[in-house]
Parts: C-alpha cells; sequence; structure tokens
C-alpha cells in the first residue's frame, strides 16, 4: 500500500509541475563555508541578515554533507554521481589519483539535464574543472550557455579571484572590467542574465569564489592597501600569518558573501519572479582549517580537506516562496549527489541514462514524504565515510556517534552496545558496496 500511494504522489507531483509554468532554479555554492558560520545554524562568529532570512522563509536541512574539497564536490553536485565512478576524488591537479579536465563527453551535467528540458542556462564564479586557455569554450560544452568565470590559472600562474580578477567570459579573456571586485562581478553577470530571461525558465548556477582564502578585505573596508587587497599583509607569513588574516578579514568576508546572495536574491523580489524560483544555497566543503568560529559557545576549528564531520557538513537551504511552507527545519539526510536528481525532478527533466547516486528529495520540499536516504557517503582520495543521523563509520573501521561527539574524540570501535554494532554493520555495508 505505502508503494501504491509513493507511486500516486509521484504521478501527482509530475503532473503540478507539467499544469504550472516551470520554476526557474538559482543554485548557489559558496567556497569553504561550513554549517557552523550561518547564524540560522547556530553560527555565533558572523552576521548573515540574507541567508538567515532565505531560511526563514523555506527549508533548512540539518544534515547536508559534501565531500571535504572543492573539485569531487562540483563533480558530484552536477553529475549526481561519486568520486569514484567519475574519478573527481580529489582536488584538480593534486596527487596521483587526481583529474585535469572534466569530459563532458564522458559525465553529463545539470547543465546539460536542464537545457534539454528547454531551461536557459547561465554560470558565473569559480569553475576549475579545466584549464581555460586549454579549452576555450569548457563551460558551453557543460551545458551551459553563457557563462562569467574566474580563470584560476593563466600562462601557468595562479590568478586573482577578488580583486582585479582575472576572468574568462563566454569563451575568451575579459580584460575590460568595469568592477575592480570579483564576486560583484560574478553576481552582476547573472543579474544581468536573468532581467534578459525573466520571461522563460532559467536555470542559474553560481559557485561564488567567496569565502575562501586569500582571506582579504573587501569593498566594504575604506582606505584599503594593495597589500591588503592582494592578501599579504606586511609581517605574519606561514600558519600564524594565515590565522591573522583569517581573524582579520574573514567575518567580513562572510558579511559580504551573505550581502551578494541578499543583491540576487533582491533582484528576484524587484522583477516578481521569487514565487516561480527555487534557490538553493550551499557549501562546497568545510571551512578553511585556519578559520576558528563560534558555534554556539564552542569553538570550531574549520575542517577543510579532512574526512570529518566539519570537513563534509555543510549548511543547505532551500526557498520556493508561496510553495515551500516557511520556517522549517528538517533533519532529513542530504547527500550531494542529490542535487542533479533533485533538480531534474522539479524541472521536469530527465536524468542521463547512466548509474545516478542520487535521491531526489524534490518532494520532501513541499510534503512531509520519508527521506529520501538513509544514509550519505563520501570521499577524499583513498579516505572514505559512511554517516547516518547520528553515527558516523571511517574506512579504517572508526565509528563515532557525532551528534553528540562532533569532534570525533571518542572511537566507539570496540563498543558491545547493541546500536553502535548495528549502526556500524550497516555503515560498513554501504562502504563495501561503494567500491
Amino acid at each position: 500500500m505505502r508503494r501504491i500511494f509513493l507511486s500516486v504522489l509521484s504521478v501527482a507531483f509530475a503532473l503540478n509541475l507539467c499544469a504550472a509554468k516551470k520554476p526557474n532554479i538559482v543554485f548557489i555554492l559558496c567556497d569553504d563555508l561550513g554549517y557552523e558560520c550561518l547564524n540560522c545554524y547556530g553560527g555565533t562568529s558572523y552576521k548573515t541578515p540574507n541567508l538567515d532570512t532565505l531560511a526563514a522563509s523555506g527549508i533548512r536541512f540539518r544534515n547536508a554533507f559534501a565531500t571535504p574539497l572543492c573539485s569531487p564536490s562540483r563533480v558530484e553536485l552536477m553529475t549526481g554521481r561519486y568520486g569514484f565512478r567519475t574519478g573527481w576524488v580529489n582536488l584538480i591537479g593534486r596527487g596521483d589519483d587526481a583529474m585535469e579536465y572534466f569530459d563532458p563527453a564522458k559525465e553529463r551535467t545539470f547543465g546539460h539535464v536542464m537545457k534539454s528540458a528547454g531551461y536557459s542556462t547561465a554560470l558565473a564564479g569559480k569553475w576549475q574543472l579545466c584549464y581555460f586557455p586549454d579549452h576555450t569554450n569548457h563551460v558551453n560544452l557543460c551545458g551551459f550557455d553563457e557563462y562569467c568565470c574566474w580563470t584560476w590559472q593563466l600562462n601557468g600562474k595562479r590568478t586573482s579571484r577578488y580583486w582585479q580578477p582575472s576572468i574568462w567570459q563566454n569563451g575568451k579573456e575579459k580584460t575590460e572590467l568595469k568592477e575592480p571586485y570579483g564576486e560583484d562581478i560574478f553576481c552582476d553577470f547573472l543579474i544581468d542574465f536573468i532581467k534578459r530571461h525573466r520571461d522563460e525558465p532559467f536555470f542559474v548556477y553560481y559557485p561564488m569564489v567567496l569565502v575562501h582564502e586569500p582571506h582579504t578585505p573587501t569593498p566594504d573596508f575604506p582606505d584599503l592597501t594593495k597589500a591588503q587587497k592582494r592578501g599579504h599583509e606586511e609581517k605574519g607569513g606561514g600558519v600564524p600569518g594565515r590565522q591573522l588574516r583569517a581573524t582579520k578579514w574573514f567575518p567580513g568576508m562572510v558579511n559580504y558573501m551573505d550581502k551578494t546572495v541578499g543583491r540576487l536574491v533582491a533582484t528576484l523580489d524587484e522583477l516578481g519572479l521569487r514565487e516561480n524560483t527555487i534557490i538553493m544555497f550551499t557549501g562546497d566543503n568545510g571551512t578553511d582549517r585556519s578559520v576558528f568560529s563560534k558555534l554556539g559557545d564552542v569553538t570550531v576549528q574549520g575542517g577543510k580537506g579532512t574526512v570529518t564531520e566539519f570537513g563534509t557538513h555543510v549548511p543547505f537551504i532551500v526557498s520556493w516562496k508561496g510553495t515551500i511552507k516557511p520556517a522549517q527545519t528538517k533533519d532529513d539526510l542530504i547527500d550531494f549527489s542529490d542535487v542533479l536528481p533533485t533538480i531534474a525532478e522539479l524541472g521536469g527533466a530527465k536524468t542521463p541514462g547512466v548509474t545516478i547516486d542520487g535521491k531526489s528529495f524534490a518532494r520532501q520540499l513541499t510534503t512531509s514524504t520519508a527521506p529520501a536516504r538513509e544514509w550519505i557517503f563520501s570521499q577524499l582520495a583513498r579516505k572514505k565515510l559512511a554517516r547516518d543521523q547520528r553515527f558516523m563509520l571511517h574506512e579504517d573501521g572508526g565509528i563515532y556517534d557525532v551528534v553528540h561527539d562532533p569532534f570525533e574524540k571518542k572511537n566507539l570501535a570496540d563498543s558491545k552496545d547493541a546500536e553502535v554494532i548495528a549502526a556500524k554493520a550497516r555503515l560498513q555495508k554501504v562502504l563495501t558496496d561503494l567500491q
């Protein structure tokens, strides 16, 4: 009977999408932002009023998980597939298992999926899945009609993402920049795209360059020096210097990121598009390890690059004014592989004809449907973890009650507790099956 009910619910959901105008979808990905940074998740170090308001207008998911680094997280959310299937288990160009180029002939993205469903598609911000001079139209080949990206590397050198940034836009380097700050350029590009496509369904992917290092001042700080804009202080190198810069500039970067998200949302409001636009916001991995934040009264060091709770646990907010009931929090598990199938279902699109690891949580946005999954999986290089709502199991056999022990101080591998033993068996099967 339950299967019949869910089948009927699925058909009804699909018919409702077909009967109404296709919803626009805006997916925002912040760079290096763990959940502890947002006020609405209990963070007390920074001010995030726009994201708090966005969360209050829809759903705040409390159990969303990425991979510990940017490249594998981005490929996973765009393809709906785990890194061991795509080859993207590490940062681009890093280590023996590194990839150098995301091949759109082998893997389809949510750009392809939404474009095939009749959406106009755009991307702005951080791409970092190829070297643009070698692959000038790579973003187009990955399913996006228009794009404006930070080049990441040019002529063998790292480039600026913030002040006087290096920009690759629609197939070529953009040298005439009206704005000196990268995040403003990317947001302006997307605002222009939305205004031009307001009368047709659009899919916007906004992988922000904030709040990644170098930790530098934003345009909201007066009297900036050249050294500050470049992320270099007159004193303090190495790890102590990084922590000093993070302490000094990171709060303002979070504030400016929040302000930029607010600009994009305000544009949708001004154009009368909010009621037909689904906005999703998340982070690509944990916060940089040079950053120490307060979660309530507890100090949390960023966990980026570590296969841990604070390396993978990210905020995930979904707002759809007039459709999603406001002021909701859900403990349902979200895995980054779930993003593609969810967006596809919301847009009435078909998923690629390959193994998709993700589970759509589209129905969970508007109904009390049971959670789509019982566990999440995350991987960085050869290190893996599986987690349910309470326990986290690592590939080395270590298991932790991360609800009560988020810093993973007490390994329960030798516990005789029946609940721990059962959880370890369940999660070990996940790790064994995903090889």
